[in-house]
């Protein structure tokens, strides 16, 4: 069983007992997220939504908050001395996946 739900402006396809990580959420380590945008639902028998599925939704638990990777976003243009660096760390909240309720 399997559904497509919508976080942070991206759609994830996510199984029971799957850690994903997903944009920033504003919740604490060890707390629970529910989330109601839930797209599609695929089981014994395959719903989908317009544009949500009615009363379905997904469980997951808060793993851990952080930030990924650092990446350096350069900016230069030649010939007029302009140079530019800057880096970025994109913050994150990793879940596992608990129930699929549909």
């Amino acid at each position: 069983m399997y559904a497509v739900i919508k976080t942070g402006g991206k759609q994830l396809k996510v199984e029971v007992g799957q850690e994903i990580f997903v944009e920033k959420l504003d919740v604490e380590e060890s707390e629970t997220v529910t989330f109601e945008e839930v797209l599609l639902v695929v089981g014994d028998e395959t719903k989908v939504g317009n544009p949500y599925v009615d009363g379905a939704n997904v469980v997951a638990k808060v793993l851990k908050q952080g930030k990924d990777r650092k990446i350096i976003v350069y900016k230069y243009k030649p010939k007029t001395n302009y140079k530019k660096k800057q880096g970025h760390r994109q913050a994150y909240t990793k879940l596992v996946v608990e129930a699929i309720n549909a």
